[in-house]
């Protein structure tokens, strides 16, 4: 039969003939054959299996072998023994060799037949060694993946025992690691990858059945790819493992790799790289996921040298990886987390800015429905980064008009993801005794080092720089070449904003701005400290304008024609100092206000009054032994001065304006709120002469007001400042002396704010002099802080033009020309248009302690832009002089409504700035810190205006600026990006150093923070972080 079936499939007889004698043979399989026979037709069928020319002859010997094989089983077992597997298995089979994947194929099919054999224990036993010995010879993909596929099929046929599976499992890694593509078509790909497949899939087995296996597979994993060996370059096929590693596993298999003290810098950057590599890995999965995973192991224990030269090395790979849709999710994951998480520098940013443009194109073409998705994740990323590394539009506009039509993530969006993905903010893998070396806390801010008695600086400054306006205002200055206190002032804003530090010490700008007076260590007081800043601030940029418009006045004009031109400006900005801001400072723009003060003398009616520009101005707490006996504020005791002084802080704009109202004396009055209408109008009286009857019956009118106002326990802002706009009664040892009368009259007192401030800076005048003690002591009351505040202006077109000085008016009844004039009240020589206009809460400084030589600064504060929530910056009524009724400013304002809802809308708004501590807090807290903590007290306050017209605008002509500061000078950027790569290194050694001294140190754990038994101001037991005031012997440093 053997040679019948020999000489047919060689014959040249018809194809269709061929098999239907084969089908013949095949059926006679089923007839007894002798011992030879079944021999001779298991050697003929053997050698058409592995020595067929064509694949006719090879699939009638699979045919004839089965068949024979399985009615003929005694003899097959006999035939196919441990030596005929042997010799195939070592020698190949005739020409054959024995690495070809068809002897494996033959292998295979002789177990099936006789697996119910005895003998099969023995191949078994034959196989498990050779399997080994295969793997150990680094076998091609085909004829790997075929033995994968015969063990699998066989699993009795892998290696046992603990070492020997081990080391199976550890040379298939390897083996693995030598796979090449044979070809470029997409045929040949899809067959690599299959093949690849099957041979992940048998590991992944071998690790379900034996879980001990696993581990000993990774390292030996992780020591292929980090080789150094550049003669090698492992192969892209392994990135089929991972997606076999449970991913329960990562925490425990990062913190081991990222703390193991043997892997080196150049092992885990090599590996690294190549695991990036793996996003070229077609249909794995969780690839992105352990490259993600252990690029923020590398950052929780600080080797940001390795996070650095991986980022720059590989960020161009994995964007390229975009195109290509099949390892687009993974790659998109990558880039991500790197870009976000490299916020040091612009560098690795940079590398990939010039090809957006053509990548968002192409997803436009495509038109597909995860094109799209994937755009706009890339579009919020984009966007992100241009915020972060704003001020370079020459790289930015192409991007900004490729995705101009896709949304725009909000700011706050922004913030929140570059706050949670900056190498800094990952959780450290360190153990717990470890102090943790964090850079910016989770509020994305950065904190002020304390340099010894200096939160009064630190306190103000932050205040200052969560001014947004301002702080916007700042950084947009051209300040080059410049060493200015404001050039000082924009570096240490450039640095709060942008370093990776978690808390920054300003050394320059504390030494250029710290008043001469000043004892270096010791507590001042913060707002006499912002005072002088901001004076110091404007007299410069007034010094140094004078100084250019000089130089450029004698190249382009002669002397004569410059003396015109200044005296022609002069007397315009004296005549409208609102028109042109152009010609006000920053510090003007931003914080000047104006005040009008006006005294009316009682007897003849004649009004003396001033204007005078203030910066903030200072509210004074009203001596509640008076409340009882007067209703406005009146000025008859004079030894009271001293202790109750409203103070206003004045810009000198002009040589006439530079004698100005300095410290506007109020004594006596009440807590009760005045409207400046409640006053009776003495000029309307028919006795006017009858100065002591019209005071005492004004006085009796505000009494119910003073006396159903004094119950309420805790004054508000408002209270403050309503007392300070409140009329005075100038009587007694306090007459007023009269040019006209020319001689001491009493007289009445009234100021009124007539320009509001971009920012209003009220400070709570809480230090008085005792002067028992000689001492200052701390007035703790508590005042009640509006979040919104509505500020009484009476803007006023003058009949005259007022000079800086004080003014005395003629009569009244001098006029003659209009009887309206004649029946105004007192000290109204304009037409008042009175308007409220509303404010937010910025920032609340703190202070802590009893005494002004003693305690603590901290701030509260969060950004405020120059326009407010729907609905707040409503049109006020026009207010008469004269109210018919007396009612309370702001008492019932519509506002009030408000500041519930605004501070439950932006959860986090609020942040609490402790020196080198920045934490979240909310306005509940910042209402409650002096009932909770009584030597703690709101001292400087910030209000923000709210306004569509006078804030800053966050967008260049161009539209470039992206985020809300503006773009950071090239110097500035350039000292940013060094220090911030000075501070990865200071954090890395840091962490190398902890991790070496971890086993033998002793480890002592202080929490960071302080319970709710402390103020946040505290600094020890004694709370109110001041201790201080009478029990203690020397001012505490802080």
């Amino acid at each position: 039969m053997d040679k019948i079936l020999e000489g047919l499939v060689s014959s040249s007889h018809p194809l269709p003939l061929k098999r239907v004698i084969v089908r013949r043979v095949v059926e006679s399989a089923e007839t007894p054959l002798s011992q030879a026979q079944c021999h001779a037709m298991f050697t003929l069928s053997t050698r058409l299996v592995l020595q067929g020319p064509d694949a006719f002859q090879r699939q009638v010997g699979r045919q004839v072998l089965e068949a024979y094989g399985r009615h003929h089983r005694a003899e097959f077992e006999a035939f196919f023994d441990r030596a005929l597997v042997l010799s195939l298995l070592q020698h190949g089979y005739g020409q054959l060799s024995a690495r070809d994947p068809a002897i494996l194929d033959y292998i295979q099919a002789g177990l099936r037949l006789i697996m119910s054999c005895p003998s099969v224990l023995e191949l078994f036993e034959v196989l498990q060694v050779e399997a080994l010995r295969l793997v150990c010879e680094r076998p091609a993909p085909p004829l790997c993946a075929r033995l994968c596929q015969l063990l699998s099929d066989f699993p009795q046929c892998l290696p046992h025992g603990r070492k020997l599976s081990l080391a199976f499992c550890q040379q298939l890694v390897r083996s693995m690691a030598h796979f090449q593509s044979q070809g470029s078509r997409e045929a040949e790909l899809r067959l690599y990858v299959s093949q690849v497949t099957q041979v992940s899939a048998l590991l992944r087995s071998v690790w379900k059945a034996k879980p001990d296996t696993l581990l000993p597979s990774l390292q030996e994993l992780f020591a292929v790819i980090s080789s150094a060996d550049t003669s090698f370059e492992p192969s892209v096929a392994l990135a089929s493992l991972v997606q076999h590693i449970p991913l329960q596993m990562i925490t425990v298999l990062i913190r081991s790799l990222t703390t193991d003290p043997n892997v080196k810098d150049a092992s885990m950057t090599q590996a690294l790289c190549r695991m990036i590599d793996w996003l070229s890995w077609p249909l794995a999965q969780h690839v992105e996921t352990w490259v993600i995973a252990l690029l923020k192991g590398l950052a929780a224990v600080q080797k940001f040298t390795i996070l650095i030269d991986v980022t720059l090395l590989k960020i161009e790979l994995v964007f390229n990886r975009l195109w290509f849709p099949l390892v687009r999710p993974g790659a998109l994951a990558v880039l991500s987390h790197m870009l976000l998480s490299f916020q040091h520098s612009p560098e690795a940013f940079h590398l990939i800015v010039p090809h957006v443009v053509s990548l968002v194109h192409s997803f436009k073409r495509d038109g597909l429905p995860s094109s799209a998705a994937f755009l706009m994740q890339l579009s919020e990323l984009i966007h992100c980064m241009m915020y972060h590394y704003s001020g370079f539009p020459e790289l930015y506009e192409p991007i900004l008009d490729a995705i101009k039509e896709l949304p725009k993530p909000s700011e706050e969006k922004i913030k929140l993801i570059l706050s949670q993905s900056a190498w800094t903010s990952q959780s450290s893998s360190l153990p717990s005794c470890l102090s943790r070396l964090s850079g910016k806390s989770e509020t994305g801010k950065t904190g002020l080092i304390n340099l010894g008695n200096t939160c009064y600086m630190n306190s103000v400054i932050q205040a200052l720089f969560m001014a947004t306006d301002f702080r916007r205002h700042v950084l947009s200055l051209n300040l080059n070449g410049c060493n200015s206190l404001m050039r000082k002032l924009q570096h240490l804003f450039a640095f709060l904003a942008h370093t990776q530090r978690e808390a920054y010490a300003p050394r320059i700008f504390f030494e250029a701005s710290r008043p001469p007076w000043f004892t270096p260590r010791s507590q001042q007081d913060c707002s006499e400290y912002l005072r002088f800043l901001l004076d110091r601030l404007h007299e410069e940029e007034r010094t140094l304008r004078a100084l250019s418009s000089a130089k450029a006045a004698e190249s382009l004009v002669s002397e004569e024609a410059q003396a015109q031109e200044t005296v022609h400006k002069a007397h315009l900005f004296a005549e409208a100092p609102c028109a042109g801001t152009e010609e006000r400072t920053l510090i003007e723009r931003m914080f000047g206000g104006k005040l009008k003060t006006s005294i009316c003398c009682l007897n003849c009616k004649s009004t003396s009054q001033k204007e005078e520009a203030f910066t903030d101005l200072s509210l004074a707490f009203c001596p509640p032994a008076s409340v009882e006996n007067v209703g406005p504020k009146c000025m008859e005791h004079s030894e009271v001065k001293d202790d109750y002084v409203v103070q206003s802080s004045i810009l000198a704009s002009s040589g006439a304006e530079e004698a100005t109202l300095t410290n506007l004396e109020v004594n006596g009055g009440c807590d009760a709120v005045m409207n400046e209408g409640t006053i009776k109008n003495f000029s309307t009286e028919p006795n006017s002469g009858n100065t002591t009857n019209s005071e005492l019956s004004g006085i009796q009118d505000n009494k119910d007001i003073s006396q159903r106002l004094v119950g309420k326990n805790t004054p508000s802002v408002t209270d403050l400042l309503n007392y300070f706009l409140a009329p005075e009664i100038l009587s007694g040892e306090n007459k007023y002396y009269c040019e006209k009368c020319a001689s001491l009259q009493n007289a009445e007192k009234t100021m009124q704010i007539i320009e509001e401030p971009e920012y209003l800076i009220l400070t709570l005048l809480r230090f008085s002099y005792d002067p028992k003690c000689h001492i200052r002591r701390k007035i703790l009351d508590n005042v009640s802080l509006p979040l919104v505040l509505e500020l009484p202006v009476k803007r006023a077109t003058s009949l005259a033009v007022v000079s800086g000085g004080w003014s005395v008016d003629v009569e009244i009844s001098d006029f003659g020309e209009n009887l309206a004039k004649k029946l105004k009240p007192s000290g109204a020589d304009e037409v008042t248009c009175p308007q409220l206009v509303p404010y937010m809460l910025s920032s609340v400084v703190v202070h802590s302690g009893v005494s002004s030589e003693s305690g603590h600064y901290y701030s509260y504060a969060r950004n405020v832009t120059g326009s407010g929530p729907s609905g707040l910056c409503h049109q006020s009524k026009a207010l008469s002089l004269v109210s018919p009724q007396n009612t309370v400013i702001a008492e019932e304002s519509p506002c009030t409504v408000v500041e519930n809802e605004l501070d439950t809308e932006m959860p986090k708004e609020w942040f609490l700035f402790n020196d080198s501590r920045v934490t979240f807090t909310s306005f509940q807290s910042v209402q409650k810190i002096t009932s909770r903590f009584p030597k703690d007290t709101a001292y400087v306050l910030f209000y923000k205006k709210q306004n569509n017209t006078c804030g800053f605008s966050t967008n260049s002509a161009n539209g470039l600026w992206v985020n809300g500061d503006p773009p950071l000078q090239k110097d500035l950027m350039d000292a940013i990006t060094k220090d911030n790569k000075l501070y990865l290194q200071e954090q890395e050694l840091s962490a190398r150093t902890q991790a070496l001294q971890a086993a033998s140190a002793s480890c002592s754990f202080r929490p960071n923070g302080f319970d709710d038994n402390d103020p946040p101001g505290s600094c020890g037991p004694t709370g109110g972080g001041g201790g201080g005031g009478f029990s203690t012997v020397g001012r505490l440093v802080f």
